[in-house]
C-alpha cells in the first residue's frame, strides 16, 4: 500500500504540506534520480541542476502557481528547490537527444499501457499500468489535493513530482504514456509532469485540450482523457506548440488503447519510442485484443 497524502490551501501551502508529509520519499526520489541520471544520461548532479534551471522561466510563464507548488514541496521536504525542479524534468533529461548524444543509454523498461472504453450507455472506464524503475516502489504516493478553487483531484505520483495519472472532481480522468520522438532535444519548455498537473485542473475535455495547446511543450507524451459525460479522447504530442498535437478517437467498439509509440501518421520524423521501448506495439496488440474479448 502506498501512503495517501491529503493537502489543501494555496499553491505554496499545498506544496509545503506535500513535501513535509512525504519528506522521506521525496528525498529518496532525489537520491534515486541522482543515480538514474548518472547511469542513463551520464550527467553528474551539478550538470543536472544546471540543465533543470533552464526550465524555471517556462514553468513560471505557463503557470506561476505550479512553480509555487514546487517551491512549497522543497520547503516542506527541506531540500533545495533545484533538486525538486530536477526530478520534475526527469523525462526531459532522460529522453533528450542532447543526453543521448553524450554516449548515454536509455532505460529499456516496459513502461505504460493505457486504455479507455466508452460503453453503449455512455459509461466510461479508463485506466493504465505503470511499469517504471524499481525505486518507484519506495517513492510512490497517492496524493489527494483540495485547492482553494477549481476541482479537487487525486494522482498516483513519485514523491516530489507534481502529478502523474489521476482523476478530478469534475469527472475528468487522465492516463498517460511516455513517448520519444526525434524532436526530443531537452529544449526548455513546459515539462511533461507540469503539463500533467495542469491537465488535472481542467473541468472538461475541451479545457484539458486547451491546456495542452497552451505554451510550448518540452517533451513528447501521450495524454488519454476521459470524462463522465461519456467522452474519451487521446492526444499524442511531440515537443512544440499546438501544431505538434495529434488527436485519436475511440474505435467503432468504443475502445482507445495506447502504449509507448505514436499511432498518428502525422508525426514528422522518426518515432524513437519504437527503439527505446520495442515491445510497445506488441503490448498495444495484446491490450486491444483483451478489450475486444472482454466486450
Amino acid at each position: 500500500m502506498y501512503p495517501v497524502i491529503r493537502v489543501e490551501g494555496d499553491p505554496f501551502e499545498r506544496g509545503r504540506q506535500y513535501g513535509a508529509l512525504a519528506r522521506e520519499r521525496v528525498r529518496r526520489s532525489i537520491e534515486a534520480y541522482r543515480k538514474v541520471f548518472a547511469h542513463y544520461a551520464t550527467w553528474d548532479w551539478p550538470t543536472v541542476l544546471g540543465e533543470s534551471r533552464r526550465f524555471h522561466g517556462p514553468i513560471k510563464e505557463f503557470g506561476p502557481q505550479y512553480f509555487q507548488e514546487l517551491t512549497g514541496i522543497a520547503a516542506g521536504a527541506e531540500v533545495d528547490l533545484d533538486d525538486i525542479v530536477a526530478i520534475n524534468v526527469r523525462t526531459e533529461i532522460m529522453f533528450a537527444a542532447k543526453a543521448r548524444s553524450s554516449g548515454a543509454s536509455l532505460p529499456r523498461v516496459a513502461e505504460c499501457s493505457s486504455f479507455a472504453h466508452v460503453g453503449p450507455d455512455g459509461r466510461v472506464v479508463v485506466g493504465q499500468n505503470w511499469d517504471w524503475l524499481p525505486h518507484a516502489f519506495d517513492t510512490t504516493v497517492v496524493l489527494e489535493v483540495v485547492p482553494e478553487s477549481g476541482p479537487r483531484f487525486v494522482t498516483v505520483v513519485e514523491a516530489g513530482l507534481l502529478a502523474k495519472f489521476g482523476m478530478n472532481s469534475a469527472g475528468l480522468g487522465l492516463a498517460t504514456n511516455a513517448l520519444v520522438s526525434a524532436h526530443d532535444r531537452g529544449e526548455p519548455g513546459v515539462p511533461y509532469h507540469v503539463m500533467l498537473r495542469a491537465v488535472l485542473d481542467a473541468t472538461t475535455p475541451t479545457a484539458a485540450l486547451a491546456t495542452l495547446q497552451r505554451g510550448v511543450r518540452s517533451a513528447s507524451a501521450n495524454y488519454l482523457l476521459a470524462h463522465d459525460s461519456g467522452l474519451a479522447l487521446d492526444v499524442e504530442s511531440a515537443p512544440g506548440d499546438f501544431t505538434r498535437l495529434f488527436l485519436l478517437q475511440p474505435d467503432e467498439q468504443g475502445d482507445l488503447v495506447h502504449t509507448n509509440h505514436f499511432l498518428s501518421p502525422q508525426l514528422p520524423g522518426p518515432d524513437v519510442g519504437l527503439w527505446v521501448m520495442p515491445d510497445s506495439p506488441f503490448r498495444w496488440q495484446r491490450v486491444h485484443a483483451a478489450m475486444r474479448s472482454a466486450a
